[in-house]
């Protein structure tokens, strides 16, 4: 099999997500098979020997073509959500690939919100709170720092907050704070039950450099990690929303952000950037 024979290969294995990430951009199934196309003829035409996550580099590809056609849309005035189908219209129309990922997209009444982000918003929020692209990625796409990518996503996070009903921050609060006892308790068992199977554990960059793993995923291998540990963190309100932090002489060090879901922790992510921690406003 030649080079570009396996990179086609890889490229269709991901094309479903590919076009899931660009019908939560565009909210259009035809937009989004239009920009999977052309990121395939830019994808065929570049050198990936040193791409190390060829799927999260393609998710980043389809994003820059996703804010370009965005901008486009923007400058000619054209709301194409959903162009003008409802989701079982559209399906009937679809092949077997495009049925699977309507089923799975967001709903019309969510692009609806979506839409009236501003372009870098909105790929800031789809990418990093639908698909876990670190901010470090988002970044260059939205010629943005870190820091101010991130804020992008949280602005949008607030609009599309502001359409569902408000999170019931007291249950939030005890999922975290039965965290927090399992952890510092050893509760194996007690921590399997307060996961998502599928749960993710992210560290920033400073996180890291002082020890923290980079990324774990999976109930299992997230509740290894914290089992026994977390003795020093404390309760705190990150970002609006319950949290841990771990701080020394009054400073917060490490903040950890959670996202519960159905009474489930989906993302745990460990802050220790210190512009990262006091945009959040953590308190404790």
């Amino acid at each position: 099999m030649s080079d570009r024979d396996g990179l086609a290969h890889r490229f269709e294995a991901d094309r479903a997500h590919l076009k899931a990430v660009a019908y939560r951009m565009l909210g259009s199934a035809a937009e989004a098979d239009d920009a999977v196309q052309e990121a395939w003829i830019r994808v065929s035409r570049a050198d990936t020997s040193d791409v190390d996550n060829l799927r999260g580099w393609l998710t980043t590809v389809v994003g820059r073509i996703c804010l370009d056609m965005m901008r486009g849309r923007r400058s000619r005035r054209v709301d194409p959500i959903d162009d003008g189908l409802s989701h079982g219209e559209e399906a009937q129309q679809a092949g077997p690939e495009d049925e699977a990922v309507m089923a799975d997209s967001v709903g019309l009444a969510l692009l609806v919100v979506l839409d009236t982000l501003d372009p870098a918003e909105r790929l800031a929020f789809v990418l990093h709170d639908m698909f876990a692209v670190p901010f470090e990625e988002i970044a260059p796409i939205v010629g943005r720092s870190p820091v101010a990518a991130r804020q992008l996503a949280s602005r949008a996070r607030r609009r599309v907050r502001g359409a569902e009903p408000k999170p019931d921050l007291k249950r939030q609060r005890a999922v975290v704070d039965a965290f927090l006892a399992a952890a510092r308790g050893g509760d194996f068992e007690g921590l399997l039950e307060l996961l998502h199977p599928d749960v993710v554990s992210r560290a920033d960059a400073a996180a890291a450099a002082m020890g923290a793993d980079a990324e774990v995923r999976g109930a299992d291998a997230v509740t290894k990690t914290f089992a026994g540990r977390a003795r020093a963190a404390q309760p705190a309100t990150v970002g609006g929303e319950p949290g841990l932090v771990w701080a020394q002489g009054g400073v917060a060090r490490v903040a950890f952000a959670f996202k519960v879901a159905r009474g489930k922790i989906v993302e745990i992510e460990l802050i220790a950037d210190p512009e990262r921690i006091a945009a959040l406003d953590v308190t404790f």
